[in-house]
């Protein structure tokens, strides 16, 4: 199974559970075209809101891609795409918790290859990741 590390601000990130979607990229198409219904999508959260200087890094949402729709929404002057997704019942976790057990963070300078906005996620880290954040 398939699982992604999605990168946005805990405020976007708390708006899409609420509207049960994922949005990767400031809305573009690309990341989400590459998810498959049925593959976990994690959220990595670097900030609270857009623009902070304040650093967050929190893991703040777990979740199943629901199925292979992707659609377009109208915000007015904003037209992000969208795919649904089915999150579970989970609470933040700061990445120094876990930190040491993340093949993730091992590398030197992991935090540079988050810029992408979407990186596939090891089936291991999905795991400590799913334990800590849904099992607490």
């Amino acid at each position: 199974m398939t699982a992604w590390l999605g990168v946005t601000s805990a405020e976007h990130v708390r708006r899409g559970v609420d509207l049960g979607i994922a949005q990767i990229g400031h809305g573009k198409r690309a990341g989400l075209a590459q998810m498959k219904a049925g593959e976990f999508l994690v959220y990595y959260s670097p900030v609270e809101h857009l623009g902070d200087r304040t650093p967050l890094r929190q893991f703040t949402a777990i979740g199943i891609i629901a199925d292979d729709t992707i659609w377009q929404a109208d915000e007015g002057d904003f037209k992000p795409f969208r795919r649904r997704v089915r999150y579970q019942d989970a609470q933040p976790v700061p990445v120094e918790d876990i930190k040491p057990l993340l093949r993730l963070t091992t590398v030197p300078n992991w935090g540079y290859k988050l810029r992408r906005g979407l990186v596939p996620l090891e089936a291991d880290d999905l795991a400590v990741l799913a334990e800590s954040m849904v099992h607490g």
